[in-house]
């Protein structure tokens, strides 16, 4: 692994879908501005408004920083390797050598019937290297990193619970994905 101050050139660049910040925002606002009318309804006629619109301009702030992070976004392919520019910056470099295998499953949603796909490539030692999820990558930018890296797939058929794949393939999974997740049947 290769950690770098910038991204190479690659062939195809993959985002995160577009509504995540849109959804992300409409939230945002739709706590904020209500909020935000009571505590001015309330210190405006004390003149006491000000923390008010200090902390709303350190919230605008932290949403604008948090969607340039999001723009920032990558992962770039070819059929020399993959690399990630991560939501904080990160950039993390892999060679074609280094790739094992591509894990590509569906996971169901917790507390729901719905499955979301989720790629995992793995090292040649079975580390995790890469995760694209459901809800971030579509499963069109999956498939295009399957056929740009060419490695070994493993395609499970039927979809799995969290759990389910915490007992089988628990390096597949972020730590505190297995530390939630129960052992026990």
């Amino acid at each position: 692994m290769k950690v770098t101050g910038g991204p190479l050139v690659r062939a195809h660049a993959l985002r995160p879908h577009g509504r995540l910040l849109r959804q992300s925002g409409l939230s945002v606002l739709a706590l904020v501005a209500p909020v935000s009318a009571v505590l001015y309804w309330l210190t405006i006629p004390t003149d006491s408004w000000r923390p008010v619109l200090i902390g709303q301009i350190i919230l605008f702030a932290i949403c604008l920083l948090a969607a340039i992070a999001y723009f920032r976004t990558v992962i770039w392919v070819d059929r020399d390797g993959v690399t990630e520019r991560g939501f904080l910056g990160r950039v993390t470099s892999y060679d074609k050598s280094e790739i094992g295998t591509i894990v590509l499953l569906d996971l169901y949603e917790s507390g729901a019937l719905d499955t979301h796909p989720q790629l995992f490539v793995t090292g040649l030692d079975g580390r995790l290297l890469l995760r694209m999820r459901g809800q971030f990558y579509s499963r069109g930018a999956m498939e295009t990193i399957v056929e740009q890296l060419d490695a070994p797939i493993v395609r499970v058929a039927e979809p799995m619970t969290l759990q389910d794949l915490n007992r089988s393939r628990p390096e597949l999974l972020y730590w505190f994905e297995r530390r939630f997740t129960s052992h026990t049947d």
